[in-house]
């Protein structure tokens, strides 16, 4: 396989040198990688925020809630007249 020229393990050594020189990306792609990571970055904390703050909602306010709340205050009033007037 080898023609007596050296011509073989000079082609293997060339092959061999440009596989181990390191590929230096583009100037430019490293900041379009470096602006898509943090738009995927500030996209995701957006998301996060918007789901935590819709968690964190009171739930409105339920008008059953409040008269009951109110049947409740007017039945302690009542008990109360009713143990001042035992007392009495």
């Amino acid at each position: 396989m080898t023609d007596g020229l050296g011509t073989d393990s000079a082609a293997a050594a060339g092959n061999h040198q440009a596989e181990s020189t390191p590929v230096q990306p583009a100037a430019g792609g490293s900041f379009w990688r470096t602006l898509a990571f943090v738009a995927a970055v500030l996209l995701s904390a957006g998301i996060a925020f918007a789901i935590v703050r819709s968690l964190m909602r009171k739930p409105p306010p339920d008008p059953t809630s409040d008269r009951i709340q109110s049947l409740i205050d007017e039945a302690n009033r009542l008990l109360k007249t009713l143990d001042d007037q035992k007392r009495a």
